[in-house]
């Protein structure tokens, strides 16, 4: 059985405006990698449905170290938490290569 280690999986969705801003930070904070998709969906802010380039949303998705994930965070609510829609959340997994996601 390979060995599991912990990581945190961050998850970002927000305005597909924010891609490339979202891209820097987490270059600037040392993330290895990342997932992208298009996604729609609703919420406080109302419904992204993706029908027009204004209302398109995007999911990045990070696996990375406890320190990583806290300098995403904290970057992307000091620059975009007040004034754009956006969703984050951070969870516990475990990957078998750990030296992919430092």
């Amino acid at each position: 059985m390979s060995a599991l280690h912990p990581r945190k999986l961050l998850t970002l969705v927000c305005e597909a405006a924010l891609e490339r801003r979202v891209l820097e930070v987490l270059r600037e904070a040392g993330a290895s990698g990342y997932t992208l998709g298009d996604v729609r969906g609703g919420g406080a802010r109302g419904e992204r449905g993706g029908d027009w380039e204004g209302s398109r949303s995007v999911e990045i998705k990070v696996l990375c170290d406890a320190g990583t994930a806290q300098r995403v965070v904290d970057e992307i609510m000091r620059r975009y938490g007040p004034d754009f829609a956006l969703t984050l959340w951070v969870s516990d997994v475990a990957v078998v290569r750990p030296g992919k996601f430092p």
